[in-house]
């Protein structure tokens, strides 16, 4: 995140504090205090419940991203059938990337060839809101019924993507979208060794290997690396120091990306825990006035607003979908909410520098308007099946160091984060064979 997100974002915390103030009806000093405790107290206990769920999620990641080949994703991509749209949903589930690295590769994919439907819509939202971590995450803070639904609702909205690609979006202006990504500029590929992206144009390191060329950011990634070991299996590199090592740089780069989201998520959170009084939360959810259906569907369009508005991306949009929850937005526009990722304003951006003003606002209408379709199909569905839970249920609650399982699966997290970060710092590990996870065209490139 850049400056200009954290100003916007400190403004918003602002707006957060002020309109607790202007609504409380307790003293000011006694509820600026007592709205400062809750609010560090419910950021600490989301972070404590969800630690080990996000190392061990982390470290999976990594695992199967630098364990695993993508090789010549691209032509697997290139239709909009079935069969194009798993292998777009599966990669995306497997490259396990923030918003905005998912948005590049996404790019990079369109650009080679593969159809906007299988990487624009399959892959692109797979990557942000099937993953791994996510999952983890929700399904502590918000309930397994909340997981089954993103997993549902996740492929309900690639279909809905996949569907206006194909017949309501003119080939021409796919096309055209396309021309423009390759107008930009040549695209990146992935350093077999540490997993920088680099631009084969610019880089001075490559290496030529059984008729494939492999580029690298450094002369030291260059000379790290083993083409000979380059195809080695799942087996091979999880038995050796090596393939730990490529997890870990793996893992690494996902926190380096996250981290910073995740954490506004917990404040958020906090914050909107602490400082808003029931009585706001009450006035803004007042029940179904005019229908149940017609409700959902506004807050549904409610929760996506605030998804596009608060900057937060990923795995950091779930606690404050948590409490948002657990103060009467309803189970369906939760998702609308969290599905909302990719069209926050700075990705919007992005889509405008990639693809040119028509079809970023074609693909961010197009991502809001499935967001909330979604949310609302869903929310029926469950409801039918009397699956959603309780408000109550939610995970927002004092800190208590209790003998259940977080104690020690937190002390096993901790220690897995300390041994992968030695293994991302260590130089010594390398000479054993850095290369051993390579590939010369991966999900990334």
């Amino acid at each position: 995140m850049d400056r200009t997100e954290y100003a916007i974002l400190t403004v918003i915390a602002l707006a957060t504090v002020g309109i607790g103030v202007f609504t409380t009806t307790e003293p000011l000093g006694t509820f600026l205090v007592e709205s400062a405790r809750e609010a560090l107290s419910t950021t600490a206990a989301m972070a404590w419940v969800t630690w080990w769920a996000l190392v061990v999620g982390f470290a999976i990641a990594g695992g199967v991203e630098a364990w695993t080949s993508g090789e010549e994703v691209s032509e697997l991509l290139e239709g909009h059938g079935p069969r194009e749209i798993g292998y777009g949903s599966l990669f995306g589930f497997v490259s396990s990337s923030c918003s905005y690295s998912a948005i590049a590769t996404a790019k990079n994919l369109f650009k080679k060839g593969g159809s906007a439907a299988a990487t624009l819509g399959a892959f692109m939202f797979a990557s942000t809101n099937l993953v791994i971590e996510i999952g983890a995450v929700i399904w502590i803070l918000l309930g397994w019924q909340f997981l089954v639904a993103d997993i549902l609702g996740g492929f309900m909205l690639i279909g809905l993507m996949a569907f206006g690609f194909v017949y309501l979006v003119p080939d021409e202006v796919v096309e055209q979208a396309r021309q423009n990504v390759k107008d930009e500029g040549s695209e990146t590929v992935r350093d077999p060794v540490c997993g920088m992206e680099v631009d084969p144009d610019e880089t001075e390191y490559s290496v030529e290997h059984d008729g494939r060329t492999f580029y690298f950011c450094s002369t030291s990634c260059k000379e790290s690396f083993d083409p000979e070991k380059a195809n080695t299996t799942v087996r091979e590199q999880a038995t050796s120091l090596s393939g730990w090592k490529a997890l870990a740089d793996k893992q690494w780069k996902e926190w380096g990306m996250l981290w910073d989201e995740i954490a506004i998520g917990f404040v958020f959170a906090g914050l909107i825990a602490g400082f808003i009084p029931e009585s706001v939360w009450t006035s803004v959810f007042s029940g179904p006035t005019f229908g149940v259906p017609v409700y959902v569907f506004w807050t549904a369009v409610l929760g996506a607003v605030i998804g596009v508005a608060t900057f937060v991306c990923s795995v950091g949009n779930v606690p404050f979908g948590a409490v948002l929850f657990s103060n009467g937005l309803p189970f369906g526009s939760v998702l609308s909410y969290i599905y909302a990722d990719l069209i926050v304003p700075p990705i919007m951006d992005a889509y405008r520098e990639y693809y040119g003003t028509k079809f970023a606002a074609i693909l961010s209408g197009m991502i809001f308007v499935a967001a909330v379709l979604t949310g609302v199909v869903v929310h029926f569905v469950f409801l039918g099946a009397g699956l959603i839970p309780s408000p109550e249920s939610v995970q927002i609650v004092e800190v208590s160091i209790e003998a259940d399982y977080k104690p020690a699966l937190n002390v096993f997290a901790t220690g897995l984060f300390g041994v992968l970060y030695w293994l991302h710092r260590s130089e010594s590990v390398g000479d054993e064979g850095r290369g051993g996870h390579g590939e010369a065209a991966n999900v990334g490139g």
